[in-house]
């Protein structure tokens, strides 16, 4: 009887095909996939870069990586040409990648994340925004009516890799609540950054290009409203707007941003919808099948195979698929390739004293460095003194000084509005981005000592270690 009913299970269990080398591959490939999952991998890939674009600035190679840098490459089709700087492909074009995932994050986070509480969003909003008007303040004392002037919203910046980066090296230390509240703080403070990039950094206004680009958005909308939930028609259309945001003078990664808050966020089943159209799909499958059959062979398994796969689909939004895309080319080629390209500076920007001990530089510094530490923590102080918002589980202020020192880490952000405010000042970009590098290494390594001797509550959750090991662990 035991062995009838075994005999049933493993009928009924089928067959599972493996390629030869399958497992084999499988071996090698999980303890990578592992490594690009974790939280701090990106973090460590973008200081890598950023150490190796300094190198090479550095050596005899430098010539060669400014030809390259300054390379024009062109699209052509008949009459029409359009060329940039590979230096601009990348601040430019792939940059809006960066942004479109920004865009994508800052809409989830408002509508079911962190930010959709607003008991829990205060805080965070409200230290993001300390954090960013003290250090442009600080900035601006340093350089009114001076030549650097125009570089106001370089400290303003935090760069979400490095910063959570940095607490991943202190593993289950830090309450995972403390993390929370930095990435909270830092996508609000992506999103001042990219208002400061529109309104501020944008040069003269083609208007004729400006109306094309208001009439794509439109369009993308009015595919919001028909219900098209592909996302390549949105992705297309975006590139389109990307140019003519190009050809305005709107500088062009904004285009992503708009995108992004184009796309749908709801999916077209709720769990209780999707979970009878699975069942119906897997009742009509069991009735189609045969003893034998083979889905390749079959076309009506097949055809209820693809309504599944559309099914599993639309249970998902278009945000979320994309976002979900998007983490691993952003985190791992997009950023490390911008670091690549911007990071290298000559290393007599931080051994002379004039190439450090002036305006820019030291604007920079304080404003990243003592800016960001009064403004969030100041703001956060505020907050919750007067009961609108409350703390992070589990964490003590020491942890907001830590958060507030790592916010300090201007690294992605900061390089990339300076590179819009000083365009055409080499010598004043270059400063500004010593000041960058000088600050987020004083600013990391402070708020990394900060939180490492935190006091650690007796309601501690786990950090981002633990958090992590229990998602491969399948606990989470």
């Amino acid at each position: 009887m035991a062995k009838s009913i075994l005999d049933k299970f493993k009928i009924r269990k089928g067959k599972v095909f493996e390629a030869p080398l399958e497992g084999a591959f499988g071996r090698l490939v999980t303890p990578f996939e592992e490594f690009i999952h974790r939280q701090s991998s990106s973090g460590i890939l973008l200081m890598l870069s950023a150490l190796a674009a300094l190198i090479i600035a550095n050596s005899p190679l430098q010539e060669g990586y400014k030809h390259l840098l300054y390379m024009p490459i062109s699209l052509n089709a008949g009459d029409w040409v359009f060329s940039l700087s590979l230096h601009h492909w990348i601040n430019d074009g792939l940059m809006a990648i960066f942004f479109f995932l920004v865009g994508l994050e800052l809409k989830r986070e408002f509508m079911v994340g962190e930010l959709s509480d607003l008991r829990q969003a205060v805080l965070p909003v409200m230290a993001a925004i300390g954090g960013m008007l003290v250090p442009a303040m600080i900035y601006g004392a340093f350089n009114v009516g001076g030549a650097g002037e125009r570089g106001w919203g370089i400290p303003m910046a935090t760069d979400i890799a490095f910063a959570v980066g940095c607490i991943a090296l202190l593993g289950n230390r830090v309450p995972r609540a403390v993390v929370t509240f930095l990435v909270a703080l830092a996508i609000v403070d992506d999103l001042g950054a990219i208002l400061v990039i529109a309104i501020w950094y944008t040069e003269q206004v083609n208007i004729a290009a400006l109306i094309a680009a208001g009439s794509l958005i439109v369009i993308m909308w009015l595919l919001k409203a028909a219900g098209v939930r592909r996302s390549p028609a949105y992705v297309f259309v975006g590139i389109l707007l990307w140019y003519e945001f190009h050809l305005a003078g709107v500088h062009a990664t904004i285009a992503g941003v708009i995108t992004a808050m184009a796309l749908p966020a709801k999916p077209k089943y709720d769990p209780v919808a999707f979970s009878t159209f699975v069942k119906d799909i897997i009742r009509s499958f069991d009735r189609c099948f045969r003893p034998g059959d083979k889905i390749i062979a079959n076309d009506a398994l097949r055809a209820r195979v693809m309504a599944l796969g559309n099914g599993v689909n639309l249970a998902q939004s278009p945000l979320q698929r994309m976002e979900t895309r998007l983490h691993i080319p952003v985190g791992f080629l997009i950023i490390p390739i911008f670091a690549l390209a911007n990071a290298g500076i000559p290393f007599d920007s931080f051994t002379s004293s004039a190439a450090v001990v002036n305006p820019v530089t030291l604007g920079v510094i304080a404003g990243l460095v003592l800016g960001k530490l009064v403004g969030i923590v100041g703001a956060t102080w505020i907050g919750w003194k007067l009961g609108w918002g409350r703390l992070p589980k589990s964490a003590s202020f020491q942890h907001i000084v830590g958060v507030a020192l790592l916010g300090g880490i201007g690294f992605t952000m900061s390089i990339f509005i300076a590179e819009l405010a000083f365009s055409r000042q080499y010598d004043l970009l270059i400063q500004a981005k010593a000041g960058i590098l000088l600050a987020s290494v004083i600013a990391g390594i402070a708020g990394f000592l900060v939180l490492r001797n935190a006091p650690v509550s007796e309601e501690f959750e786990p950090g981002l270690e633990q958090d992590q090991r229990e998602t491969d662990d399948g606990a989470v």
